[in-house]
């Protein structure tokens, strides 16, 4: 299931916890695809905590608890990570992660928490949503198969790698437009990751984001900036994103084109994926400003003198997705949509 989706499952999952309709939710899917980035969301968006256990690094009482004697009988100490209404509030999440590396001695002690929502004299407050994340037996991580009984106390979604959706997230969280623009340009390389050869560095949505914050530190020493990307995503992928990068300087005159003036599109394929990224970074930007259904406006025009049409609809479609329907209330729009409506209709 794509991001997206996955966001409004998770979404409906953690209100639907205070009703008492919750099904605690299983995320399949390999390493740095943002599993664990979707939960901080939805908590993110609601204000509310997360308890991030990662059951893989914990013994069976480190959940269940410490015995004590109490007037000849034994009674549990409540380890403190676990959801206390008192000191946590009373809604939240409590995710559990890398629940596919866990042996079988803690996975049965997790039993009895993921679906009666109790462990002993303990219990999971009404208003805490239960999510866990895994990666799959093919993936070369330290998995175990998730028993019959523990994976029938989930409902179980598996994580899709969608462009679309990172790049809705990428401009949200403010990543490089270069970086947006490199991927639309070489899709496949979203994620690349063979586990035969089980590599240390790979390209993900999670390693594309440390490659922004290379950029960054590094982007003003080339000799430094090749081998920092190659260490965020593997050598091949590292070269090609430097290359992209350097190519740039061939970029026409992004100023001019929001100022509505008349600007050449770019005959190389490269550079008109990363001009088509600028624009909708500079309308993100351009949100803001008195003057910014003009710039709509003008990057609506530019939008559609470039000889590809579907060129022109992933543009507008991208900013439609970092916009909104703002786009929608320029006339440009309705002049531009006239031109592509035949490429329109047949995507539809």
């Amino acid at each position: 299931m794509r991001p997206a989706q996955l966001l409004t499952v998770l979404e409906r999952e953690f209100q639907a916890a205070i009703h008492g309709q919750h099904t605690p939710v299983m995320l399949w899917g390999p390493p740095g695809v943002g599993k664990s980035q979707m939960v901080a969301q939805v908590a993110r968006r609601h204000g509310m905590p997360v308890i991030d256990i990662r059951l893989s690094q914990m013994e069976p009482s480190d959940l269940r608890g410490i015995p004590f004697r109490v007037d000849g009988q034994v009674e549990w100490a409540v380890p403190s990570m676990l959801p206390d209404e008192t000191r946590h509030g009373a809604q939240g999440i409590l995710f559990l992660d890398e629940i596919t590396s866990v042996p079988p001695s803690v996975s049965a002690a997790a039993y009895q928490l993921i679906l009666d929502r109790r462990l002993g004299a303990y219990s999971v407050p009404d208003g805490w949503a239960i999510f866990a994340a895994g990666n799959r037996q093919g993936d070369r991580g330290v998995t175990y198969t998730m028993p019959a009984p523990l994976a029938n106390r989930f409902s179980h979604f598996d994580v899709d790698i969608n462009l679309d959706d990172w790049v809705a997230w990428a401009y949200a969280n403010h990543i490089d437009d270069r970086l947006i623009a490199f991927l639309r340009f070489r899709p496949e390389l979203l994620f690349e990751f063979d586990p035969a050869h089980n590599p240390v560095a790979f390209p993900s949505p999670r390693s594309w984001e440390f490659a922004h914050r290379a950029l960054h530190k590094f982007g003003d020493v080339q000799e430094l900036l090749i081998g920092a990307l190659q260490a965020c995503v593997g050598p091949a992928a590292g070269i090609e994103l430097s290359a992209f990068v350097e190519n740039l300087d061939k970029l026409p005159d992004i100023d001019a084109i929001v100022r509505g003036e008349k600007v050449r599109v770019p005959k190389e394929t490269d550079l008109q994926y990363a001009v088509a990224a600028a624009l909708v970074g500079r309308a993100i930007r351009a949100r803001n400003e008195d003057n910014s259904a003009e710039i709509y406006g003008n990057i609506l025009d530019y939008a559609s003198t470039f000889p590809q049409r579907e060129m022109g609809v992933m543009l507008v479609s991208d900013m439609y997705r970092a916009i909104g329907q703002d786009v929608f209330a320029v006339p440009q729009f309705s002049r531009w949509a006239n031109i592509v409506a035949d490429v329109m209709l047949y995507d539809g």
